[in-house]
């Protein structure tokens, strides 16, 4: 048996899946108060979670310093088919050792302004992997052909490939830098994490929303008693930048919802600029794009002019007419879902790939085949779904049929016609007819919903939606379709949304009451007697729990092992005195000196620090100075290079080198230019002299896909 710390690791147990917590209530607000670590600091509780809740497989003893906790859930009653069981979701968490980590320090940090942080001892990855297999399982990849070995295979079947130790540890660290998993979040054992990965059902997901995880997320957080969480907003959903489209409709980013705000924008942007950013945008009237006196219309004014003529509430503003579009669309997605249910259970298998095995002129001869039909019918008769299937059922396979049937509703008919399709509202039945397009509008085809109001399908209104979003929104592709001045107002305003990408949530407001109603809880900003090495360090408090009569010594013992267990620069840190309280005896009890007062601050000393000045910072030994003409003075996550000559950093951008363009072999800023000064530096570079911290060689990735 795998021992860690003295005490044996529960081996992998099968469970049946009525004993799996469910994922979608999962860990509930009482957990922590009936396990009592509520208000305790992250670096226990996460302990004390993983200890009760999550299984070690024995895999994980190869890696000591990576080792893999697995807890198992079910998704509420899904199953995973007609005849399987119950759905069931796999979370890992790896307890990654910094120590002897190959990513020493945290790139996140560097760019959320955390840098100056000391390297925390213990990075703790919450992994939920898109194809539900388990990183610390009994199974592992060949790194020559990819095919599944069992752990205790050394050599492939497929290709006698040999897999060693170190090939099985660079698949682990591939693990935690992959872009796929569905979640994954690191937090840092003083509580400061990163949520690198939501992937919803746009982005792979089987069963899980992007809201199912965030809310999971938000949950475990709250629980473990997480400080804060960053996360760097690239989503993309339909194709589009969801942190400037959501901003637009709701007035902050898709993480907003739960509690995520503005941390710090690129280019040197504040809040209040984010906030003007979103309010001038969004309240742009409508009416600016009809006052112009073009004939004919544009295609832009008359898209606003059709959705306008559709709302049953005037549309006055920008944030008016994608609010209407995306619940348009929901409702598109909600019919065809039901539809989905009524019709037939095998066109979902089609959705997941048997499609691909159909050529374009077989489909195309279905779909004639039962356009005949309708032609056939008389009057404005409706045609049933299974009278449609059964007239044409000689055609093709039952499979392509039920897939062509799925996809007729909305299809454009030679000679002016649609098929128009609903849902029968007395019988519940799927029914189809052809009708005379008159409801188009570049493009535009309206379909009946089960109501029998006339709206366009969900394809036309995406397509409707990305050519409103590249026309009103998209700065790089906006049309001229307004005066200069409003233009580029809108044209700045889309830029700066664009470019506030970092977003915070501060766990601290939410964090629960101590438990235990007979212990204090005290947050411990250190003073290092001895720091004269660099201002940029920034050591954040750390809390500790005490008994209700505990003494300043027991204060000053746990305040030591509570920064030696968090930080590898303080592995021989002891606590010399309290700050303002130097003269007080140590038998003290820490009520009666600190009152109601929850914070203190100590001052200590690292005894023999050599050889531990590397995890002085999350910035690591680097030294750099950004100094941009837009005001950034540190690194922020864009793509910057050094000035050849003062070797001060500044972005490309900012610089006239647009994102898309190379860098120049030798660049000399303005300053320089101005000056005699010879060069510091030949190729003076972070990542090839242009850094982008979000997309450089980072421990954890880059940035978030879809998180739909």
């Amino acid at each position: 048996m795998v021992v860690n710390g003295g005490k044996p690791l529960k081996r992998m147990k099968r469970r049946v899946t009525a004993d799996f917590y469910d994922f979608l209530t999962f860990p509930s607000p009482s957990l922590a108060a009936s396990e009592n670590f509520a208000g305790g600091p992250f670096r226990s509780n996460v302990r004390s979670f993983l200890t009760k809740h999550a299984l070690l497989p024995p895999p994980s003893a190869l890696f000591p310093h990576l080792l893999t906790w697995q807890i198992l859930f079910r998704i509420g009653d899904l199953t995973d088919g007609p005849e399987s069981g119950p759905a069931v979701v796999c979370l890992d968490v790896v307890e990654e050792d910094v120590a002897r980590s190959r990513s020493v320090y945290c790139d996140q940090c560097r760019v959320f302004g955390w840098s100056g942080h000391p390297v925390c001892g213990k990075r703790y990855h919450f992994i939920i992997k898109a194809d539900g297999s388990s990183i610390g399982g009994y199974h592992k990849p060949c790194m020559c052909c990819g095919d599944i070995l069992h752990l205790s295979e050394s050599k492939c079947k497929s290709c006698n490939h040999v897999t060693t130790t170190d090939d099985v540890e660079d698949w682990v660290y591939h693990q935690l830098e992959s872009t796929t998993h569905l979640l994954h979040g690191v937090v840092h054992a003083n509580g400061y994490g990163h949520l690198l990965r939501v992937n919803g059902r746009e982005g792979g997901s089987r069963f899980l929303s992007g809201c199912h995880i965030m809310d999971f997320w938000d949950r475990l957080c709250k629980t473990l008693g997480v400080r804060k969480v960053s996360v760097m907003d690239v989503s993309k959903k339909y194709g589009l930048e969801y942190r400037l489209f959501h901003a637009i409709m709701k007035g902050h980013p898709w993480y907003g919802d739960w509690g995520y705000k503005f941390g710090s924008g690129s280019y040197c942007l504040t809040q209040e600029a984010y906030t003007s950013a979103v309010e001038s945008l969004s309240n742009l009237p409508l009416s600016v794009f009809h006052s112009q006196e073009q004939q004919p219309h544009s295609r832009v004014q008359d898209m606003i002019s059709y959705y306008q003529s559709l709302s049953e509430h005037e549309l006055v503003n920008i944030r008016d007419l994608f609010c209407f579009l995306m619940g348009l669309i929901h409702n598109a997605r909600k019919t065809a879902s039901k539809v989905d249910d009524i019709t037939c259970k095998k066109r979902r298998l089609n959705a997941s790939g048997l499609s691909s095995s159909w050529e374009k002129s077989d489909v195309e001869r279905v779909e004639e085949a039962m356009i005949r039909v309708l032609r056939a019918v008389s009057g404005s008769n409706w045609v049933s779904w299974r009278a449609l299937r059964g007239a044409v059922c000689k055609v093709a396979s039952p499979e392509l049929l039920d897939y062509c049937l799925g996809e007729l509703g909305g299809k454009v008919v030679y000679g002016g016609m649609v098929v128009n399709s609903r849902c029968n509202p007395q019988t519940g039945v799927y029914e189809f007819r052809l009708e005379a397009a008159t409801g188009s509008c570049y493009g535009i085809i309206a379909n009946n919903n089960s109501s029998g109001s006339k709206y366009p399908s969900e394809d036309n209104l995406l397509q409707c939606l990305r050519y409103l979003y590249d026309s009103l929104l998209h700065p790089q592709m906006m049309l001229n379709y307004v005066e200069e001045g409003t233009r580029t107002l809108a044209m700045s305003s889309a830029q700066k949304l664009l470019d506030c990408k970092q977003f915070v949530k501060d766990y601290s407001p939410e964090m629960f009451p101590l438990s235990d109603l007979y212990k204090i809880r005290i947050s411990c900003q250190v003073e290092l007697v001895d720091d004269s090495e660099d201002s940029a360090a920034r050591i954040p408090p750390e809390l500790v729990v005490l008994p209700m009569n505990a003494t300043v010594s027991d204060l000053k013992i746990e305040a030591a092992n509570a920064f030696q267990d968090v930080y590898l620069m303080f592995r021989r840190f002891q606590v010399d005195e309290l700050l303002g309280h130097s003269g007080v005896d140590d038998s003290t009890q820490v009520k009666l000196l600190l009152g109601s007062k929850e914070v203190v601050g100590v001052r200590g000393r690292c005894i023999g620090k050599n050889g531990l000045s590397k995890f002085r910072m999350e910035r690591g030994l680097e030294r750099w100075t950004v100094e941009c003409s837009c005001g950034a003075r540190d690194d922020d996550g864009e793509r910057m290079l050094a000035c050849d000559t003062c070797g001060v950093w500044r972005h490309t951008r900012c610089s006239g080198i647009q994102d898309i363009d190379p860098v120049p072999a030798r660049f000399v800023c303005p300053r320089c230019q101005n000056s005699d000064s010879k060069p510091k530096s030949s190729g003076l570079c972070k990542d090839e002299t242009v850094t982008n911290v979000s997309a450089s060689g980072s421990c954890f990735g880059n940035g978030l896909p879809s998180a739909f």
